[in-house]
C-alpha cells in the first residue's frame, strides 16, 4: 500500500502542475475568468493534498506495522482529489452547474482525510 501511496502522489503532483499550465496556457482566452478560477482551485487542491498523500506514504514507512488509520487517511485523500478536483475541472470544461454541488462531497473526504490522520498522530507507533 505504501509503494501505491507513493507513486499515485507522485502522478497527482505532476498532473496538478499539468493542470495549472493547461489553465494558464491553453484554457486563458477559452473560458471565463471564473471557470479559470474554479479550474485553478481544483489543481490547486490537487497538489496539496498529492503532498498530503507523500506525507502518509512516509508515515506509513516509519509506523510498525502500517495502522489501518494511515491507509484510510491515505485512500480519503485519493477520494477527496477525484471528487473534489474532478468535479472541479469538469464544471469548468461544461459549465454544468450541478457539478458543484458534488465538489464539497470530496471536501468532505479531505477533512476526514486530515481528521484520520490527527487520530494517527496520537495513537500510531512510530
Amino acid at each position: 500500500m505504501t509503494q501505491f501511496f507513493l507513486s499515485l502522489a507522485a502522478v497527482f503532483g505532476g498532473l496538478s502542475v499539468a493542470a495549472g499550465a493547461f489553465a494558464s496556457h491553453a484554457l486563458k482566452e477559452r473560458i471565463s475568468e471564473h471557470y479559470l478560477e474554479v479550474f485553478q482551485l481544483g489543481a490547486r487542491y490537487q497538489m496539496y493534498h498529492a503532498l498530503a498523500l507523500l506525507f502518509v506514504a512516509v508515515l506509513m514507512t516509519r509506523a510498525q506495522p502500517p495502522e489501518g488509520v494511515l491507509i484510510a487517511s491515505g485512500w480519503l485523500f485519493i477520494i477527496g482529489t477525484f471528487i473534489f478536483s474532478g468535479s472541479l475541472y469538469l464544471l469548468s470544461l461544461t459549465g454544468i452547474k450541478y457539478l458543484g454541488a458534488i465538489a464539497p462531497l470530496g471536501g468532505a473526504a479531505f477533512i476526514a482525510g486530515w481528521g484520520a490522520l490527527a487520530f494517527a498522530a496520537w495513537t500510531v507507533k512510530f
